[in-house]
């Protein structure tokens, strides 16, 4: 097959284009407002990007001539100024909080041992006797969660054990709903 001349082909070249571009001509002047607007919103935030670099760099020069003076009046206190007074709890086995946290949290290790006098001056109740079942879970040391994923291979008596030493020691509400829905649970298989 002869090629055409150059001339031609792109005079055919450009009336297909022509009549490609008519037929998405409906479909154009749809969309012609939202490519205007938006194309106009990218030419404003641009403009602000620049005028904002401007000011970052006029306040670095300013910066540099007129150092800054400390700002902060002698009355104005803040937190990290003062030397901390109270100590704040550690994590190294201390809980910080009870309630809807207590799931995560590190229950008290020495809760279990027993005082000289109570806060009341009467004598203190007598210390509780873990029960095996605790020292085999290290119970005391165990977060509600990891109580949780453990006690589902108890058996009754042990969890029944557990929930008689919760209740005589320290007396976690959460700890004891545990064991006592679990305890539900188990004599009704």
């Amino acid at each position: 097959m002869a090629t055409a001349p150059y001339g031609i082909r792109l005079l055919l070249g450009v009336a297909v284009t022509a009549i490609e571009e008519t037929r998405k001509l409906p479909q154009t002047l749809v969309m012609y407002p939202m490519t205007v607007a938006s194309t106009v919103a990218q030419m404003v935030m641009k403009v602000q990007q620049d005028l904002a670099g401007f000011a970052i760099k006029g306040d670095a020069a300013l910066e540099a001539a007129f150092p800054p003076k400390d700002e902060q009046p002698e009355w104005a206190t803040f937190d990290e100024d003062e030397e901390a007074t109270e100590e704040a709890p550690s994590l190294n086995g201390d809980r910080a909080t009870e309630g809807r946290f207590a799931l995560f949290s590190v229950p008290d290790a020495g809760v279990r041992a027993t005082s000289t006098t109570a806060p009341d001056g009467e004598d203190p109740a007598p210390a509780v006797e873990a029960p095996p079942v605790a020292g085999d879970l290290d119970y005391d040391a165990l977060t509600l969660a990891q109580l949780r994923a453990r006690i589902q291979s108890l058996s009754v008596a042990d969890l029944r054990a557990l929930l008689a030493y919760e209740e005589a020691g320290r007396a976690r509400a959460p700890y004891q709903t545990l064991l006592a829905n679990r305890i539900t649970r188990a004599t009704a298989k």
